[in-house]
């Protein structure tokens, strides 16, 4: 879909919305935070060099179709944000220092390198927004339980050795979803080791989707993470699918 836009502002009539919404007919969203690499017309190619945007830094590899085909399973509505997270980082509140990135696992972002207020304040409202409008919406239309999808690198450039889960289950607030989740992908080898906030916690001051519409709401929740070398292929994404949807379902929360 192709969008109308003021001359002053981030996203132009050539460039797609950042919201994809597909329904479901069960009362559970899924969301896709860093569902794509797009990048605004505006910010050619935000003096990267080639390839970069496409590693793990750029966006969730597998996520969106992995979120696709758990959605058709369950059936769920989901919500994804198209736009690479190194535009901005639709799962970073306000304050976060790397809302929007100057350096990504090292590598350096020159279109983000003092960003100025305006232009900051453009990301936000044009994108970062939108997706969490769209959320909200979602949250208020009758959901029962909210699933971030997210994948991860199995090493970063920093990292001094491979992180070893297939699957990350991260939550901080006790909930029906994420207990049970984690109970019944314990006896899945393909889930083993499970890791259970891990690679990653979810804290304030460096994610916005649970914070903002779960937990404030006391919905049911759970942020997966999945690392990305299971999920780059069709069998990848149907296992980890087929998988992650069968133990939600077992969970009759809806």
């Amino acid at each position: 879909m192709q969008r109308d836009s003021s001359p002053s502002g981030l996203l132009g009539p050539r460039d797609p919305s950042p919201v994809e919404i597909s329904g479901g007919r069960a009362p559970l969203l899924l969301t896709v935070e860093h569902a794509g690499r797009g990048v605004p017309e505006r910010l050619s190619d935000m003096g990267l060099p080639a390839g970069e945007i496409d590693r793990h830094i750029g966006w969730d590899i597998g996520a969106l179709d992995l979120a696709r085909a758990m959605a058709a399973r369950l059936p769920a509505t989901l919500v994804a944000q198209r736009y690479s997270r190194l535009v901005i980082d639709v799962n970073r509140p306000w304050d976060a220092s790397d809302l929007v990135p100057e350096t990504a696992d090292g590598t350096e972002v020159p279109a983000n390198a003092g960003l100025d207020g305006i232009s900051r304040q453009q990301r936000w409202d044009e994108i970062h927004r939108p997706f969490h409008d769209a959320v909200a919406a979602g949250c208020d239309n009758g959901a029962k339980a909210l699933v971030a999808v997210h994948t991860y690198d199995p090493r970063r450039r920093a990292d001094p050795e491979d992180r070893p889960w297939p699957v990350g289950l991260l939550w901080r607030q006790g909930n029906p979803l994420a207990e049970g989740l984690a109970a019944r992908l314990s006896d899945h080898a393909a889930a083993l080791p499970l890791g259970i906030n891990a690679p990653y916690e979810i804290e304030d001051e460096s994610d916005f989707t649970i914070p903002m519409h779960a937990e404030r709401r006391g919905l049911p929740h759970v942020l997966i993470e999945v690392r990305n070398d299971f999920v780059r292929d069709a069998a990848g994404i149907l296992l980890f699918a087929d998988l992650l949807s069968q133990a939600i379902l077992d969970l009759e929360l809806t």
